[in-house]
Formats: structure tokens, sequence, C-alpha cells
């Protein structure tokens, strides 16, 4: 509303709040199902980027133009500078799979923070982020078995070798903890935080705006400096959607290299 402020919360990421009413409320099993404004943005964004390729791949050619060239630059950026950078060329290739769509998926879904009429980002509510990293951990757990078998990997990824038997009950916890429960916990919570505060900065900056315009008085010149404030804040979290998604997906790549080369602790 005109010269009202709404101050930012995280109300707006729960169903069920006024923020945030469902658009279609299951009934059947309890509201797994319910669909809210952020799984309509999910799906909306997801859609998009399935239409994106589509379209720029479905008549590929030798020398691309277009939305082909636009699709293969960005294919090729995760190609070489994640998967091929971390894991060489023969398991870049091998794992690409998981590498380009956790990297666009993070990259489209964050979009959406900086899209007008959507506003929102799909990640700052942490079922997606969540999602996505336990993804990567299937990932890196699978590439380590198929290496070394269950029992050997596990051994490799807790155990280090040449420590006294004794030192062996405090390490062998914390090895378990930093790399079978911390990766998947902080890979959600980097990529959920970020996200979330972005969100609530772009609010209160452009709600501060809508305030001290409508006031007519004094004020009214400040709504200036938070405009400002909020486009400058506006480009600085599209260099943040990027990067969020480059840094996802390369550590992604990074927990995958270290699980096959576990033996090398």
């Amino acid at each position: 509303m005109e010269g009202e402020f709404h101050a930012p919360s995280i109300g707006e990421f729960f169903p069920g709040e006024s923020a945030n009413e469902f658009i279609w409320e299951d009934t059947i099993t309890g509201g797994w199902f319910s669909l809210d404004r952020i799984m309509l943005v999910r799906l909306l964004v997801a859609a998009i980027m399935i239409t994106f390729f589509v379209v720029a791949m479905r008549k590929p050619k030798i020398i691309p133009s277009g939305l082909q060239n636009v699709a293969e630059i960005m294919l090729d950026f995760v190609r070489i500078h994640i998967a091929e950078e971390i894991l060489g060329k023969k398991e870049g290739r091998r794992f690409l799979a998981v590498l380009v769509p956790t990297f666009f998926l993070v990259l489209f879904l964050n979009s959406s923070s900086v899209i007008p009429f959507l506003n929102i980002s799909s990640n700052a509510r942490a079922g997606m982020p969540l999602i996505l990293a336990l993804f990567g951990y299937i990932a890196f757990i699978y590439a380590g078995v198929k290496r070394y078998g269950f029992f050997k990997y596990m051994k490799s990824s807790v155990v280090i070798p040449n420590l006294p038997v004794a030192l062996h009950l405090l390490v062998i916890p914390l090895e378990f903890l930093s790399t079978f429960i911390l990766r998947p916990a902080t890979l959600t919570i980097r990529l959920l935080s970020n996200m979330l505060v972005g969100h609530i900065i772009l609010v209160l900056l452009f709600s501060a705006t809508n305030l001290f315009f409508w006031q007519l008085n004094g004020w009214t010149a400040l709504s200036a400096v938070t405009l400002a404030a909020g486009i400058a804040f506006t480009l600085f979290e599209c260099l943040v959607i990027f990067l969020q998604a480059y840094i996802f997906a390369l550590l992604v790549a990074v927990y995958i290299d270290l699980s096959l080369h576990a033996d090398e602790h």
C-alpha cells in the first residue's frame, strides 16, 4: 500500500502465513503436496530452464548461433571451469551429468529473487537447497563406493593412517561428522542463508522507499537514497546469484574428487 512500511520477515517463506497463503491446499496427505507461492515459483522457473535448453538445443548446428550459442557458452563454463578443473577431463566428463543440473538449477532458482513479479528466491526456503545438497551427497558417496567398495571407502574416508591408536577414538568420529554430516548440511545452509538474507535486504530497502516517498515532506528526498541503494543491491544480488551457483557446484565437484581419492587421506 502507498506510504506503508512492511517489515521483512521469514514468515513469507512458510505456508499458511498471511503473506504466503496456499494457492492449492492438499487435504489428502496432510499438506505434503500443497502448492504455495514459493512452490509455484519453483515450478515456473524449472519450466523456464527446461524450455530454454530444449529450444536452444532443438536443432544444434556445428557453428552455433543465437540461443544455442548462449547455451553452449553456459555449458562450457560448467564443463571447463568446474568439472574438468576439479576432476580432470576423464572424471569431469563422467560426472558432468551431476554438475550441470546442479549448477543450472541453483542459478535459475536463485534468479527468481530479482525477476519482476516473482521477487522471491526459490532457494530461500530449506527444502530445495536440501534436495540439491542430497543430490550432491549421493553423487560423492557413489563415486567413492564405486571406486573402492563400500567398506574400503568408509575406512579410507574416516581413518587417517599412521596416527596413534588412542587418537583414532577422537579423529574417526570427527572425520565421519565432517564428511558425511557437515558436507550436505553446510551446502544447504550456505545457499539458504545467502538467498534469504538477500531477499530480506531487498524487501527492507524497497519498503523503506515506498514509505519515505509517499510522506510528501522532508522524508521524500530520502526515498531517492533508499531507491538507489535498492538498485545497487539488486545488481549485487545478481552477482551473488551466480556466485552461489558456482560455489555450490564447485563444492560438489570437490567432494566427488575427495571421494575418488579417499585412499590418499
